[in-house]
């Protein structure tokens, strides 16, 4: 691949996008690369870090291929299909963010389960400026994750969220100085619990409305499983 690369761990995927001279641009090429590394992990899900090569996540979507594309791209959901894909990945998501999260990048990142930022992080959609509006996932993600007022802000306002502010308003998870280290420590404790129960939670957590029923269906599926008899059962006999 071009412009990331994707490690795969026993027990994770480390995604990383690799333009850096380029602010980590997010451009045909990545997408589809980026749609790669998506099908390899639907095939053997696994908890999934990404980051951004140097100082930057993503200064957004490459701005010489967005001003050619017309309607027909438009409506054909480019990054949208994409950013939809990556949230909806079955296992646990986490963006390590440094820099620059911009647009598209910004985008990507609301995509994923979780984010962690370093001091430089700053979220921003930019796109009313440029004619455009944040059509790749802001309009929808955005609202449940800082409310619909910081998201108007944001999307309407042009309001830029340095880390302290992403922080406040529940973006991210935390602030530290080494935003992969994080997220890896993040991704061990993942990886401690039960997949099937992650995997039926992070579904019933992003299905729309309320499904109590479908909770009750899944949680009797795990309640069958040998792994929740063996970790119960270990569970008692620590406490022996």
């Amino acid at each position: 691949m071009n412009t990331i690369t994707l490690e795969v761990h026993d027990d994770r995927y480390v995604v990383t996008l690799d333009r850096p001279a380029r602010r980590n641009a997010i451009d045909a090429e990545m997408i589809g690369e980026l749609h790669q590394a998506c099908a390899s992990i639907e095939t053997t899900p696994r908890p999934v870090l990404l980051t951004g090569n140097g100082d930057h996540f993503a200064g957004g979507a490459d701005i010489g291929e967005l001003r050619d594309r017309g309607r027909e791209q438009a409506l054909a959901g480019i990054n949208r299909n994409l950013f939809d894909r990556i949230a909806a990945l079955p296992s646990p998501t986490v963006a390590a963010v440094s820099g620059y999260a911009l647009g598209g990048g910004a985008e990507l990142s609301y995509a994923c389960d979780i984010r962690i930022a370093a001091p430089t992080a700053v979220f921003a959609n930019p796109e009313p400026a440029l004619g455009i509006m944040a059509a790749a996932g802001a309009g929808y993600r955005l609202p449940g994750l800082v409310g619909h007022s910081v998201a108007k802000q944001v999307l309407l306002a042009g309001r830029t969220l340095d880390a302290a502010a992403a922080l406040a308003a529940g973006l991210v998870m935390e602030v530290v100085d080494d935003p992969v280290a994080a997220a890896h420590g993040v991704i061990d404790r993942i990886v401690r619990q039960s997949a099937l129960a992650l995997r039926l939670t992070k579904t019933l957590v992003d299905a729309p409305g309320a499904h109590a029923w479908a909770d009750d269906i899944a949680q009797a599926v795990l309640f069958e499983s040998e792994d929740k008899y063996e970790r119960m059962t270990a569970f008692l006999e620590r406490k022996r």
